[in-house]
């Protein structure tokens, strides 16, 4: 499991602010949020690039200070960045970082790279973004990682590899014991195939939980604008007014009235409710 316990961390303007959630075992976790939400200082925090200013992190118990190689053995990663040096090609880059991890199996990533249609002796620097991320991954599974940790893989992926990179995931997390943390704007993805949800805005987590209670605790509601109007302030989370009718995102609750429509959220319609206009002093709902 890998535990976040009221971690802050401070960024020239930006703050991650007491940051708390857990992403258990034998599960694929969506991490969602705006630009500048704070998902990239998380994934740098989970893979050791940064430290905590407060609070605590923890990999399967164990922490940066007292068990950093330890964590790196069981930590994979496909990043925007690129990792891979560019004037070597995918298989010396394989064999280069592989000699930085004992389980590092050198067929299976061989393997992984046929699969992905990349050509083993080319220049990394050659490559496409999109197969250079699919390098990035075959290199992260041929670790046999506990743990993915992933950003925005699947926006530099064809429609047809996306299905193939869905499928392995399914693979990997399917023992109960691996997990799949994925950051990515592509939230119809994470509609089908998440089992929780991470939804951050400006530093502060305001959803974190399974997809179920998800579904269930929110509604999207539509209908005439009084009516949206009338709605307890108290439960309504951002609305869009349209020329025909309103949409409100609101916390369900068993009063709503029978006269509007409604609907459970997609994760991208709960994010252009909430993030919508400057109404944004929210805190977790």
């Amino acid at each position: 499991m890998i535990g976040f316990n009221g971690i802050s961390k401070r960024l020239g303007k930006f703050e991650l602010k007491d940051i708390s959630f857990e992403i258990p075992e034998g599960c694929i976790c969506g991490l969602v949020g705006r630009n500048g939400a704070g998902k990239t200082t998380i994934l740098n925090l989970i893979l050791g690039l940064l430290r905590p200013d407060n609070g605590e992190l923890t990999i399967d118990g164990m922490n940066y200070g007292e068990d950093e190689k330890r964590i790196r053995e069981i930590l994979g990663c496909v990043l925007v960045d690129e990792l891979f040096i560019q004037q070597l090609s995918p298989e010396d880059n394989g064999a280069h970082f592989g000699s930085f991890y004992t389980s590092y199996d050198k067929e299976a990533y061989t393997k992984y790279l046929e699969r992905f249609k990349i050509a083993g002796k080319k220049h990394f620097g050659r490559l496409s973004k999109g197969q250079k991320l699919k390098c990035q991954f075959a290199f992260a599974l041929s670790t046999k990682p506990k743990y993915l940790i992933l950003d925005e893989p699947t926006a530099n992926f064809d429609p047809e590899f996306r299905e193939d990179f869905w499928k392995l995931v399914k693979e990997f997390i399917n023992d109960g014991t691996h997990s799949v943390l994925l950051a990515t704007h592509l939230t119809d993805d994470l509609d089908r195939m998440a089992d929780e949800l991470i939804f951050l805005d400006r530093g502060v987590t305001v959803y974190t939980g399974d997809m179920e209670s998800f579904r269930e605790r929110y509604r999207i509601l539509s209908g005439e604008n009084y009516l949206i109007k009338n709605l307890d302030k108290q439960y309504v989370l951002g609305t869009e007014e349209g020329k025909y009718s309103t949409k409100a995102l609101v916390i369900n609750k068993r009063s709503l009235p029978q006269e509007l429509l409604s609907a459970p959220p997609t994760i991208e319609e709960f994010m252009y409710l909430y993030t919508r206009g400057d109404k944004n002093d929210k805190k977790t709902v």
